[in-house]
């Protein structure tokens, strides 16, 4: 699987990236908001030599799958390292590893010792790597490109060897920007600005590489340990372990504005509705801000900083003053400074909360109502939980809010979309689960040493007993599934979507300050492996993941996405079932619907068209090339603009489906398989939701801000085709219930509310 650990870190530097100002779990302090500003070669600090060694005793104790810091670790940890850096082969030559090999199985020693010049020290050639390949290539922007050779782009190299000399690698750097070149030729760019645009965006890399700071190096390199033993376990820094909190809780203490950056400067991207950003009425999208300043201290001009270090300012804590100096965004540089004083609050974090919409489906003249529920993340504030505040927040409240909701806007069915839901709190995939069923076993975890726990809904009754489904695909991961599995083993419901991710195990979070000596010193944090869990049926998500009653298309890489990609992951095994009464039984229900399905689907144009993408992003994908001759990119561009004409002429005329409110899939992606940015064609070949988007050439943050803001909403207001037939399934299901009542006592016999009429 591409190894996202440092590619998820340098995204926070290298694109355009949204963080809403958020709190520190200290606060900030004069010493602490400092702008990190990285010397020329990199250095650790002794906090994080000690808190490797702290972390490596943690590791080879309490894992799940303990394994020695030993040379067979180190060896493992250098190749983790090396392909965290650069997993695409695009910035180290052979010799460069080479240059290192006498390391390899060193690495554990250089733990053990407290001495990790080491990694540093690749990463430093790194970082010069990378700035020469950068300075190579606005070097090619002086010159020009022909575009009548047949030459093609390798897309994906993660499994391409490492280049053996710099004449190769300056040959797959010269391809690359010929790409960038050609993309913008053809949205209809002149050369002069492509090459105003490439230089820019070539210097604004190097630019954001270099803000990249020691912590970030320490995180990098902990995580090349810590997933050469497992997938699963990471080591989170400071200030990556706040962030998570904040994720998992979904408020913050702040003032309510997104943040991004373009160029040097920090832009309000989007502005909470009720914040004190929003009550200010002086703040508006696309404002820039180039000073903060705490209550009636002098400002500090943050004009350049990295993101995260401006966010670091404007967070704190509830009541405390801010103050931000502004630049209006329909103003230029020189514009006219406003001051800006809040007065920060607890912010909620409503993206991220489970939502409602309600679909309306025909059914032979009978409208059937399914209610969905979107759920992003399994949420819930652990520490207002412990404490005992009565209104904590939790994933698993606003569903059950939620519900009594739809069973006010009499709803047939209901549908928990979990789509790209990669999990969170264990507690609330049982408690969850516990809404729709009246109590019993949701899940099993063994220990490493085999100590097998039932964990149970204790909870009598439940808040629907009413027909429902869940709709998964390969981003459901983790309590996700503990949650479709158990819905699924109980006969409680019906699974539709894709094979789910296969993540079958339980992390903890190691709060490594308890090991440190000193207050102000912090070690972050370890987010550790610690059992697996198992389904009630004695078998377990791990690899396989959860399997749908009915299948939609995948759009997925099953071979890159997935815990079946991981080299080093969990097999996949059986355990004794738990003892459990079904709710009921739906297989009797398969099959037809299944069949309906098929019937509908086959003269559902936008679903066929949907199909179609799927096919190209896998023909793409097979070839991993993509031509860098203009004319064979012309005639692809030519052929996809027939195509989006004679869909656009297909679909006149054809009814959308009727909603409360729109039906959306959590951020719009559900329908768009993945392209590289980087390798799309001027049209893509993928459509978002049938609609294809022309390709600029550009990248985000090299777009109009509120351009580029109205895309992403007529993206998550789309007609979300999958969405769409999951309900049609569901309403199907509820005019078999109500047709057969023989049917409906054996597959829900609790269920008096679906027979007759």
């Amino acid at each position: 699987m591409k190894k996202h650990v440092f590619i998820a870190a340098l995204a926070f530097a290298m694109s355009a990236h949204v963080v809403t100002a958020q709190p520190d779990k200290t606060g900030p302090t004069v010493a602490s908001i400092a702008p990190s500003t990285p010397a020329s070669q990199m250095k650790p600090v002794a906090a994080q030599t000690q808190a490797a060694v702290w972390a490596s005793r943690v590791l080879g104790r309490y894992h799940y799958k303990a394994m020695p810091l030993d040379d067979a670790m180190s060896s493992k940890i250098f190749d983790n390292y090396f392909e965290a850096l650069d997993s695409e082969k695009l910035y180290f030559v052979q010799a460069d590893v080479d240059q290192f090999a006498p390391q390899r199985n060193k690495l554990d020693d250089a733990i053990n010792s407290e001495n990790l010049a080491v990694p540093f020290a690749i990463y430093n050639m790194y970082q010069q790597r990378f700035t020469e390949r950068m300075a190579y290539a606005r070097e090619l922007l002086k010159g020009k490109f022909d575009f009548t050779t047949d030459e093609t782009l390798q897309l994906d190299r993660e499994k391409a060897p490492w280049a053996k000399t710099e004449d190769e690698i300056r040959d797959l750097w010269r391809k690359r920007v010929k790409n960038d070149w050609l993309r913008l030729k053809l949205a209809g760019k002149e050369d002069k600005a492509i090459r105003e645009t490439l230089d820019k965006r070539y210097e604004n890399y190097v630019s954001r590489i270099k803000k990249l700071n020691n912590e970030d190096v320490f995180q990098m390199f902990m995580n090349a340990y810590a997933t050469a033993i497992e997938p699963h376990t990471n080591y989170l820094g400071p200030r990556s372990a706040d962030n998570f909190d904040i994720s998992m809780r979904l408020s913050l203490e702040g003032i309510g504005a997104v943040l991004q950056s373009r160029d040097d400067y920090t832009l309000i991207r989007e502005i909470v509705p009720g914040s004190p950003a929003d009550k200010s009425g002086k703040l508006k999208v696309g404002d820039r801000i180039v000073g903060v300043a705490q209550g009636n201290a002098p400002f500090t001009d943050v004009l350049g900083w990295r993101l995260d270090d401006v966010v670091a300012l404007v967070r704190g804590e509830k009541g405390s003053t801010v103050r931000l100096d502004v630049i209006p965004g329909d103003g230029g540089p020189d514009a006219k400074h406003v001051t800006v004083s809040m007065v920060r609050k607890k912010i909620s974090m409503e993206e991220q909360a489970a939502k409602k919409s309600i679909i309306k489906v025909k059914d032979n003249g009978v409208e059937r109502r399914i209610g969905v529920i979107s759920l992003p993340t399994f949420y819930l504030d652990f520490e207002a939980r412990r404490k005992g505040d009565k209104d904590f927040r939790s994933a698993t409240r606003d569903v059950a809010r939620i519900l009594g909701e739809l069973k006010k806007d009499k709803v047939d069915n209901v549908l928990i979309d979990l789509r790209n839901n990669g999990g969170g709190s264990l507690i609330e995939a049982i408690e969850l689960t516990g809404l729709f069923i009246d109590k019993g076993p949701v899940v099993m975890q063994r220990t490493a040493e085999g100590r097998v726990e039932v964990e149970s809904d204790t909870t009598p009754g439940l808040a629907w007993d009413g027909p429902m489904g869940v709709l998964i695909n390969r981003g459901s991961a983790s309590a996700s599934e503990i949650f479709a599995a158990a819905i699924q083993d109980y006969g409680r419901g019906l699974v539709i979507g894709e094979p789910s991710f296969g993540k079958g195990t339980v992390q903890t979070l190691i709060d490594l300050d308890r090991f440190s000596q000193s207050e102000k010193v912090r070690y972050g944090e370890l987010k550790m492996t610690i059992a697996q869990f198992f389904r009630i049926n004695g078998g377990t998500t791990q690899l396989r993941g959860v399997t749908p009653d009915i299948k939609l298309p995948v759009l997925s890489d099953l071979e890159n996405f997935g815990e079946s990609s991981y080299d080093n992951a969990l097999p996949w095994v059986a355990i004794k079932p738990a003892t459990y009464l079904p709710a009921g039984d739906l297989k009797e229900l398969i099959g037809p619907l299944q069949k309906r399905h098929e019937a509908r689907i086959a003269k559902d144009k936008e679903f066929q068209f949907l199909q179609e993408d799927i096919s190209e992003v896998l023909k793409l994908r097979k070839e991993n090339a993509i031509s860098l001759n203009e004319a064979v990119r012309r005639k692809e561009r030519d052929a996809q603009d027939t195509r989006a004409k004679l869909r656009e002429a297909r679909l006149a005329g054809v009814n959308g489906t009727v909603a409360d409110e729109p039906a959306r899939a959590p951020g719009g992606k559900e329908a768009r398989a993945k392209v590289p940015d980087s390798a799309k064609p001027a049209k893509s070949v993928v459509a978002l939701r049938g609609q294809p988007r022309q390709d600029d050439g550009l990248q985000a943050d090299e777009r109009n801000l509120q351009a580029e803001l109205a895309a992403e909403k007529a993206a998550k207001d789309a007609k979300d085709v999958l969405l769409q037939e999951a309900a049609n399934i569901l309403a199907d299901e509820v005019g078999m219930l109500k047709t057969d009542t023989r049917m409906a006592s054996r597959a829900m016999p609790y269920m008096a509310s679906t027979r007759g009429n």
